[in-house]
């Protein structure tokens, strides 16, 4: 019996890559444009994950293809610590005057999101000369092994790849399922019982958690971290990585809560699928590394570095976050008119484009990953590609490219109708 091309390819997937890499499709992609994705077997799909909030920009956009074609035409690589280019000193400037906050900045350019939250914990640490950073739970920073240490979920990130690197603590995070005084007593007994606040780094935090389920930071605890950092001249940091760009209905999500971080780490969309990764960040801190402390053969790729400011042109020209921010409304609406015919349904949440639907045992309180998987597999055998996240894998969330065209946007949603009908039953 002849199997299709995608069966030979997951039997050879099996005998040579391991199965830490986990995938969730068991197809594989030929092309991509836009919002839109063609398997090898030419089956077509509507892409809600965007590789994970990368294409905010859309698969293949010419502009950001012909950025990254002009470039590859000059050099490819030089590694910038050896013979420096214009390029990322102008993207460097991009970063620093469009972030919040008017204060003088500077950017260091790395590959990947992990490596930018851990170069801002080593900046961190060298501007306090402290050690200790607090984390919170449910978020997801990386997965090299400082960046999972941070992360605050246990399977799959952290299982069996223990111990981990000392000095890093987890608080509650203060969402709509959390108090805002839980949290405070919670970090009050790490500063009573583990370490002084005088010993720590870095308060590290995501304005909408992404792995963790699309939970939201309340508004009154960012104000909260922000006065407790500068009480005991701690850093904070604000991972972006997944919130940036346009995601959340504004460049950043930070603008949603009028506070400043210290650093703030930025990647995924950065550049539009190129890897890309930075962390920017106040003047005085971003200075505290030695010359040599900072860097990476591939940090700042040229390529990448072109890619990333095609990126950040469309973004303005064609005003995306404020896209983002309608199309993420109209998905909301279409959520809550599924309500009633799916009780499994427990909340909608999220910040503009950034928008997730968790699941709980029909009229109870118990976490349903299963209802989640089976949205999901419903959602496919319908063309519409969709991710799950969450501690208890009950959620699922959209990450749609904000460039996605008005029909197919329509398509997806009477797709997502359909598949949420199916699973309820």
């Amino acid at each position: 019996m002849k199997h299709s091309k995608n069966e030979e390819l997951m039997a050879r997937k099996a005998a040579a890559t391991p199965r830490g890499v986990g995938v969730m499709a068991s197809f594989f992609a030929d092309r991509a444009d836009n919002a839109e994705l063609w398997d090898v077997e030419g089956r077509r799909y509507i892409d809600f994950a965007g590789g994970i909030a990368v294409v905010n920009t859309g698969h293949g956009n010419p502009r950001v293809v012909a950025a990254i074609e002009a470039q590859l035409k000059r050099f490819t690589h030089t590694c910038y610590q050896v013979v420096p280019y214009e390029s990322y000193i102008a993207l460097a400037e991009k970063l620093n005057a469009m972030t919040p906050g008017g204060h003088a900045k500077k950017t260091a350019l790395f590959s990947t999101g992990a490596e930018a939250v851990e170069n801002a914990i080593k900046i961190a640490r060298a501007y306090t000369k402290r050690s200790g950073v607090i984390a919170f739970g449910g978020a997801f920073h990386g997965r090299s092994l400082f960046a999972v240490s941070l992360t605050g979920k246990v399977q799959p990130y952290k299982a069996g790849f223990g111990p981990f690197p000392p000095e890093i603590y987890h608080a509650p995070f203060p969402c709509q399922r959390t108090r805002l005084e839980e949290v405070k007593e919670a970090v009050s007994h790490i500063f009573k019982a583990d370490i002084e606040p005088g010993r720590v780094a870095a308060i590290i935090f995501e304005p909408v958690q992404g792995e963790g389920g699309f939970n939201v930071i309340q508004a009154e605890a960012v104000t909260w971290l922000r006065q407790l950092c500068d009480e005991h001249g701690i850093a904070m940091i604000v991972d972006e990585v997944q919130t940036g760009f346009g995601r959340t209905g504004r460049m950043f999500a930070m603008e949603h809560f009028g506070v400043i971080p210290d650093l703030m780490t930025i990647a995924k969309s950065l550049a539009g699928g190129v890897p890309l990764s930075a962390v920017t960040g106040k003047m005085e801190i971003m200075d505290a590394p030695a010359p040599g402390g900072l860097g990476g053969t591939y940090a700042g790729n040229p390529l990448a570095v072109a890619a990333a400011h095609a990126v950040i042109d469309l973004m303005r020209e064609e005003k995306l976050p404020e896209r983002g921010q309608m199309l993420g409304d109209k998905l909301k609406a279409v959520l809550q008119e599924m309500r009633a015919a799916v009780p499994q349904m427990a909340d909608i949440r999220g910040l503009g484009a950034m928008v997730a639907v968790e699941f709980n045992r029909a009229g109870g309180d118990e976490p349903d990953a299963d209802f989640a998987k089976k949205v999901q597999t419903e959602a496919l055998q319908r063309g519409l590609i969709l991710l799950t996240c969450g501690v208890n894998a009950n959620v699922v969330r959209f990450l749609f490219p904000l460039t996605i065209p008005q029909p197919v946007f329509d398509e997806a949603l009477e797709a997502l109708r359909g598949a949420l009908k199916a699973a309820a039953g």
